[in-house]
């Protein structure tokens, strides 16, 4: 096999984030496959963690090939899969949706900035999985009545242009508002779910967090979550849109947690990245003033939540340093 040309910074930056992720989610899929009780969601699950781990692995052989330092990620020393459920109700194939939805992304921009074939190679056929499984992990949850869909709206039947500038308008609390556009909609109820999904994830952490400082950075994100579902929920339902319901992923009673205080951390400093990308095309993307406001205040609040985090993770030695330049 002849050598590879040298590896890039871009592709350094991008396969250590990977690897950083793809260990929580196998620690975090070890757990749910212990308390897992509902047998296709345990297949699934299964099938999933025996996919990921040969990337794992291909992404350390290739640092080791660099004459790289493997960086440490997430271990089985940060998950205790002994412990009674925290969530049920179709809350861990809720988690792995969502986990999908972000390597989707995360995928797709690695490609991007990636320029050796092998590397390439391994993230395509890692998008290649991602959305295999987000399929199937959508059908899953639509079959048992845990996923509640978009609202329907009646169809064009014409194509129009925009008239005037009015329909930029918005914020103008003494004019009349358009209603929503479909294009704005997704955007809205995309945030709205994922917000809801990550309220019980978080309060689930509160609940069981070690640190108790970390529990009440979990208590205060639980509450920036649920005031973006108000927030949203209110725009939504002005132009007579019907608003989600979370209609599955209970909190059980246990105060035992599944996993360590550095990778809850890091797990909902992921999900923060996450909502800042998928706030920042919902405001790209919406044409009415007083949207593309509200949405920036989120992701203000986002942002400053998500910096208070990274100093708390300082703080207690969790925050792996990324690779250096010099």
């Amino acid at each position: 096999m002849s050598k590879q040309t040298a590896i890039t910074s871009s592709e350094i930056g991008i396969l250590w984030m990977t690897f950083k992720q793809k260990t929580m989610i196998t620690r975090m899929i070890d757990y749910f496959i212990e308390q897992a009780d509902d047998e296709e969601a345990k297949e699934i699950m299964t099938s999933l963690q025996g996919e990921i781990k040969p990337y794992i692995q291909r992404i350390t052989d290739i640092f080791k090939d660099e004459g790289m330092a493997v960086p440490l990620g997430f271990t089985e020393a940060d998950v205790n899969k002994e412990v009674p459920k925290l969530y049920d109700n179709g809350f861990d194939i809720m988690l792995v949706r969502l986990l999908k939805q972000i390597s989707m992304g995360m995928h797709t921009l690695n490609i991007t900035m990636a320029y050796r074939e092998d590397i390439i190679k391994l993230f395509r056929e890692l998008t290649v999985i991602t959305q295999r499984y987000y399929e199937i992990c959508t059908a899953y949850l639509l079959q048992r009545g845990l996923l509640t869909k978009s609202p329907s709206v009646p169809m064009p039947l014409k194509v129009d242009f925009v008239k005037d500038n009015s329909y930029l308008g918005g914020i103008n609390p003494l004019a009349n508002k358009r209603s929503l556009n479909t294009v704005e909609v997704a955007h809205m109820y995309h945030a709205i779910e994922a917000n809801l999904f990550g309220m019980t994830l978080i309060k689930g952490f509160a609940q069981c967090a070690y640190e108790q400082e970390v529990k009440d950075y979990f208590t205060e994100g639980g509450k920036i979550a649920q005031g973006i579902v108000e927030d949203l929920s209110q725009l939504l339902a002005a132009s007579d849109l019907k608003i989600p319901v979370p209609p599955g992923g209970n909190i059980t009673k246990s105060t035992l947690a599944p996993f360590s205080d550095k990778l809850m951390m890091y797990c909902v400093s992921l999900f923060c990245s996450f909502s800042l990308g998928g706030n920042s095309l919902g405001t790209a993307f919406s044409l009415r003033n007083d949207i593309a406001g509200t949405l920036a205040g989120i992701m203000k609040d986002v942002f400053e939540y998500a910096h208070k985090g990274a100093k708390l993770m300082i703080k207690h030695s969790w925050m792996e340093e990324p690779p250096p330049t010099k």
